[in-house]
């Protein structure tokens, strides 16, 4: 349970900065336009993403153990790094999000668009496969269970967002709401940071 609640929380502090393709999920839940399909597409995308990433770690490191000291710590800057860039974004303010208005999109055009935003954004491949793969191998033995509880925070987002955006929209139309999620996120990074630089 402890890699499990590792797992979901790193993947719901990556995936909660806001970017294009959290925006057009947003965008789609506040017309109501495929909104199932919008995000199970981008759940499952990011649960292939996932798994290949702790695949891919939990492979390299049995082959050269010493990658696991270099994985640990690599994962230790990024989200030490990434941390301090939602603290500062908090601090700067002003992020708004509002949905801009659109004619309808037909079912294949939505998940065309969603699509390329999600596999063709560096970003993706840098939070799944490296980062969430790098960190899983701090958790030997648990991989499985950290790698489940990054795709189930990445489900429990999506729909989340996609559904609850008529709820969330009035809410993050003010500069203050994104201060206090940023600062949530950098909390959040930073936490997971620290337990991996005094626990491995």
């Amino acid at each position: 349970m402890a890699a499990a609640s590792a797992g979901f929380f790193l993947g719901l502090g990556l995936i909660l900065a806001i970017g294009a393709q959290n925006a057009f999920v947003l965008r789609q839940g506040l017309r109501r336009e495929h909104v199932f399909w919008v995000c199970f597409a981008c759940a499952a995308s990011d649960a292939v993403l996932i798994s290949a990433g702790v695949g891919g770690a939990s492979a390299a490191a049995g082959a050269a153990p010493w990658l696991l000291v270099v994985l640990r710590w690599g994962g230790v800057a990024f989200l030490a790094v990434y941390g301090a860039l939602r603290f500062r974004a908090a601090w700067a303010g002003g992020e708004t999000l509002m949905p801009a208005a659109a004619a309808r999109k037909s079912l294949g055009a939505a998940l065309a668009t969603c699509l390329v935003l999600t596999w063709l954004n560096p970003h993706v491949y840098l939070d799944t496969v490296v980062l969430i793969g790098s960190v899983s191998a701090a958790w030997p033995g648990a991989k499985l269970a950290f790698g489940a509880g990054a795709v189930a925070a990445s489900f429990a987002f999506f729909f989340g967002l996609g559904y609850g955006a008529r709820l969330l929209a009035p809410l993050f139309a003010r500069p203050a709401s994104w201060r206090v999620l940023d600062l949530a996120v950098g909390t959040t990074m930073w936490a997971i940071a620290s337990r991996l630089a005094l626990g491995g």
